[in-house]
């Protein structure tokens, strides 16, 4: 049995950019609490999160890692996540297990790019927010600047806690029991004055014996609104510690159990019952007596373990031998063994509460973001979307070993279980296999697994570009198919008309027939023929979308008339109205957020220009560095890592995320129609 309860639980997610310091900083946590001897270190090989070979060989973390504590009564679930933007996706993916998310910022450096946007991603699952200054013993810190610049970046509800000495040697407590001391950033008192001040901002009645009757509050009166306050983001609370000398662990952790959120503090997950528009919001309770409701956040295919599936337990309880059914699937399976993760070792748990972070094995019909729960009440139930960033970078690849095809396609699709930011596509028309990522570092780390975990080698090389079609003005279209071959025959005429739809809309088919021109169960057919269009391109092979498609009348035979001829129909229909319609191919434009050293502005500037971009602003960060804001075609970027590096004598790094599609230019566009038409079928 637990010896803990949902109320003693802490479900913790480190985010941050790498180097902050966030996986030595939950070994020291776990070495503070007891769960483990000593710390380990990133150089020395051996610490918990990091226990993949690929993060040990490379120095820091590929994926996230789920740890696990206890501290005064109470149990810490941390979940450490990778910060080289290109693995964002997967620290995304983990936020559902956790009810508040720490940033973690390397004090040196201020707040990177991946910083903002897992914020921003954390605000968005409505997770209660906070910050961890790491290195504060790192000489010539400007705590002030920093503050500032926490604050410029979030907001003003962005205050200190504790405050670090000149010297980084000592943290001092603002919170708790403020004592007057020598802080680098700012007088102690006026830091706890602040803080009060905008916790009881949310409590009237507090507010009210606070400064019309001018009384003292102690913590513990403080701890409800403390939480509201989180809970609406209307506090950010900053702490400073140094993981490497230990400095302010010891308050860090009174932080995580005092203040932090428990399961029924934080703000409730939001789930669904249904899907699109007649989707209805459903409360879910972390109450153990109620329906089994849990939801898979992480799969990881171990190689000894086989497929595991890691959960957030948020109503009722699960143990071994229980029922749960997946999604909306009608036959449930049994939960053989009930696991708690420390890094890479299982071990056996009893039962698990609402709060809880768990796993199972072995099942392999379990994927990420499935609901499991034990009665058919929940079924269709599920948590709100996770939305990755679109995957930026790609490569083609082709087995080295022939005969090696099957390993390839299973190797790939076992990866892409376990990452939801990774895409796998079949490009038929090419006949070429892409991964597509978000950037070389992550697709360098799939390939190597393959060949390390799978036995799988393989080349690559540069796909083509994600191009799209789609049209510029409505039209109409007609196909009349008619095949006769001497016994029944086929016949199917269609009219149809097409109008282009706002960027990003996609595709929409829409039925109009009347009077049973067409009868009913030939419309789907019709839609094959538009959808095959759709998926293959209609100048030069490219996929196309933001098109209405409206079928309004046509014709039909009572005996000829097949599904067959009226996909061809349809097909033939959309292809004569795409002729007159405008067509046009669209290209990715990403957009950019460049960090360099302030000296290499004009470099990168430049660069932007000749590669057909665009410079939208810059702004000036501390340390002597600039953040550079540009638009750009996805096409002419494939080597913007490499770039990026040489301009800025390896200082550089860059995020990026598509924009928006936009026209190609007129040469361009024949071009590309040109190698499709010449290309053998």
């Amino acid at each position: 049995m637990a010896s803990y309860g949902t109320e003693q639980i802490r479900n913790i997610i480190f985010t941050g950019h790498t180097g902050a310091g966030k996986t030595t900083l939950i070994e020291k946590l776990l070495a503070h609490s007891g769960a483990i001897g000593t710390a380990g270190s990133i150089a020395r090989k051996n610490t918990v999160s990091d226990f993949d070979p690929q993060e040990k060989e490379c120095g820091h973390s590929l994926d996230t890692a789920l740890c696990h504590f206890q501290y005064q009564g109470h149990q810490i679930n941390a979940i450490d996540t990778p910060g080289v933007p290109d693995f964002s996706g997967r620290s995304i993916s983990a936020l559902s297990a956790a009810d508040a998310a720490l940033l973690v910022i390397n004090a040196a450096a201020g707040v990177e790019a991946v910083s903002e946007q897992l914020m921003e991603a954390a605000k968005d699952r409505n997770l209660c927010r906070a910050m961890i200054i790491n290195k504060i013993d790192l000489p010539g810190t400007d705590f002030i600047a920093l503050l500032q610049q926490i604050r410029d970046r979030f907001g003003d509800q962005c205050l200190p806690l504790n405050l670090p000495t000149k010297d980084g040697t000592e943290v001092l407590d603002c919170f708790f029991s403020p004592q007057p001391g020598d802080a680098a950033s700012g007088d102690i008192n006026a830091a706890h004055d602040a803080l009060v001040d905008q916790v009881v901002e949310v409590d009237e009645a507090l507010m009210e014996l606070y400064l019309e009757q001018g009384q003292s509050l102690s913590p513990e009166q403080l701890h409800a609104p403390f939480e509201k306050a989180l809970r609406e983001g209307h506090l950010i609370p900053i702490s400073f510690v140094s993981a490497e000398t230990g400095v302010g662990i010891g308050q860090l952790m009174s932080i995580l159990t005092d203040l932090m959120p428990n399961p029924l503090e934080g703000n409730p997950p939001c789930f669904f019952k249904g899907e699109g528009d007649s989707a209805k919001k459903v409360d879910v309770v972390a109450a153990a007596d109620q329906h089994a409701i849990a939801h898979v956040f992480k799969i990881q295919v171990d190689p000894y373990v086989g497929k595991l599936a890691m959960f957030r337990v948020h109503q009722g309880q699960i143990t071994p031998n229980t029922q749960l059914f997946i999604g909306d699937s009608r036959k449930p399976f049994k939960v053989a063994h009930l696991y708690q993760i420390q890094g890479a070792k299982h071990s056996e748990m009893n039962r698990a509460i609402p709060g809880d972070i768990c796993a199972v094995a072995k099942v392999d019909e379990i994927l990420f973001d499935a609901v499991l729960h034990d009665s058919h009440d929940e079924d269709h139930y599920h948590l709100q979307s996770v939305d990755f960033n679109p995957p930026m970078y790609g490569l083609a690849v082709t087995p080295v070993r022939r005969g090696d095809e099957q390993k390839l396609s299973e190797a790939l699709h076992k990866i892409e279980a376990e990452d939801p930011s990774l895409v796998i596509e079949h490009r038929a028309s090419l006949n070429e296999t892409v991964i597509l990522g978000q950037g070389e570092l992550h697709l360098n780390s799939v390939i190597e697994r393959m060949q390390r975990q799978f036995n799988v080698s393989v080349a690559t090389h540069t796909p083509s570009i994600a191009y799209r079609e789609t049209i510029t003005k409505p039209a109409e279209g007609h196909s009349r198919h008619k095949k006769q071959t001497g016994g029944s025959g086929q016949f199917g005429e269609v009219f149809l008309r097409i109008e282009p739809l706002e960027s990003g809309a996609g595709f929409e088919f829409c039925n109009q027939v009347v009077g049973g021109a067409i009868p009913g169960q030939f419309i789907p057919a019709v839609e094959k023929g538009v959808r095959e269009v759709i998926n293959q391109g209609a100048i030069a092979g490219f996929p196309m979308q933001d098109i209405k498609v409206s079928v309004y009348d046509g014709k039909h035979h009572s005996v000829d008339s097949k599904e067959i001829a009226f996909v061809a129909a349809g097909r033939k229909a959309f292809l004569n109205a795409i002729d007159k319609a405008g067509g046009v191919i669209l290209e990715p434009i990403v957009a950019l957020d460049i960090r360099v050293p302030e000296h290499c502005i004009g470099d990168i500037t430049g660069d932007i220009a000749s590669k057909h971009g665009m410079v939208m602003g810059s702004t000036n960060l501390p340390g002597h560095k600039a953040e550079i804001s540009a638009q750009a075609p996805m096409r002419t970027l494939c080597d913007y890592q490499s770039r990026i590096k040489s301009l800025s004598g390896g200082e550089g790094t860059f995020a990026m995320r598509l924009s928006h599609y936009d026209r190609v230019d007129t040469q361009l566009q024949q071009e590309l129609a040109k190698t499709h038409h010449q290309r053998p079928d």
